[in-house]
């Protein structure tokens, strides 16, 4: 795969249990400005995104016990649950990755935050890391 000049980092995704006292953490007592908050159905989690001069956190909490992010907090507890790169072309980029021998979590592009494009790399591709790829729309 080629390097991609294009690629930066988005956000930095940690799991919790409790939305509301995660806030709390973040803001008031660290400082960080709540951007916004939202439910995201398809996934099964709500989301707060705490914003930075160059980046994001977004806090998630799970909104059904069977989704994949309250699976992962049942299993590892709260904390970080991927990172996430800004892209061009997410279909370009499934492309590479496959041609590259990454294990793909998605084939396709999944409706993300504020409807934007996200796939996501199995961390057994990445060195224990899950990574989701977003493209905004």
């Amino acid at each position: 795969m080629r390097k991609n000049s294009k690629m930066k980092l988005d956000h930095i995704a940690i799991v919790v249990k409790d939305l509301g006292e995660a806030i709390e953490t973040y803001s008031r007592k660290l400082g960080i400005a709540l951007q916004s908050r939202q439910r995201v159905e398809p996934e099964g989690v709500e989301i707060a995104v705490m914003s930075l001069d160059n980046t994001h956190i977004e806090l998630v909490q799970p909104l059904q016990d069977n989704s994949g992010v309250a699976k992962f907090l049942e299993k590892r507890g709260e904390g970080l649950h991927h990172i996430c790169l800004e892209v061009e072309n997410i279909e370009l980029l499934i492309k590479a990755l496959q041609a590259s021998g990454f294990k793909l979590i998605d084939t396709k592009p999944r409706t993300g935050y504020k409807g934007n494009k996200a796939i996501f790399v199995h961390p057994s591709s990445t060195h224990g890391v899950l990574i989701e790829f977003y493209e905004k729309i």
